[in-house]
């Protein structure tokens, strides 16, 4: 049963890295779109007890370089919010960077990627503001919808941040986005 595992697992990894005939790649990409981040606990969050999670919404935009046509760069700034209560919203903005990895297979790219980077929050009640460590790693899938236009049907990832909690400092959060993708430079 687990060399049948083991075969499949590699056929299908030689179907994905076989030769096709030449297929439109774009040099540039640029992204922009909806994120909805769920929050883990955290004191960082205005009005949430450190025993309960929060939902956020926000904002994502990505500049994507590719030099060859699996693995690409990507620089992405996000921002969000979680609103308590009336003048008690705690907003966070990162800015991460990191590598990509996709298959173009016709119409459909699915792809990888580890960004790692700050992040900045801000706490509308106590006005404070602190900056920590930031890291995403997931992938998504890209629909072409015209040479120079993509749709990122989705985008879901494990966001961990390092904020003192007073607890062991890590919060474990989950990100889905969906956008649109612009491509430019086509080599």
């Amino acid at each position: 049963m687990q060399k049948a595992i083991v075969v499949a697992l590699l056929v299908a990894l030689f179907w994905t890295l076989s030769p096709t005939k030449a297929q439109e790649t774009s040099k540039v990409d640029l992204y922009g779109g909806y994120d909805y981040l769920r929050y883990n606990a955290s004191p960082r969050i205005s009005g949430v007890p450190p025993s309960e999670s929060a939902n956020a919404n926000g904002l994502s935009g990505q500049f994507t370089y590719s030099p060859y046509s699996l693995l690409s760069l990507v620089a992405e700034l996000s921002g969000y919010a979680v609103a308590r209560r009336a003048f008690n919203t705690t907003y966070q903005i990162s800015y991460l960077f990191g590598p990509r990895v996709k298959i173009r297979r016709g119409k459909i790219t699915p792809f990888a990627q580890v960004l790692l980077g700050r992040v900045w929050a801000e706490d509308g009640f106590t006005f404070g503001s602190v900056t920590s460590f930031g890291m995403t790693g997931g992938g998504g899938i890209d629909l072409r919808v015209t040479r120079h236009m993509a749709i990122r049907l989705g985008q879901a990832e494990y966001l961990l941040t390092k904020f003192a909690d007073g607890s062991n400092n890590r919060q474990n959060n989950f990100r889905f986005g969906t956008g649109i993708v612009l491509r430019f430079g086509e080599k």
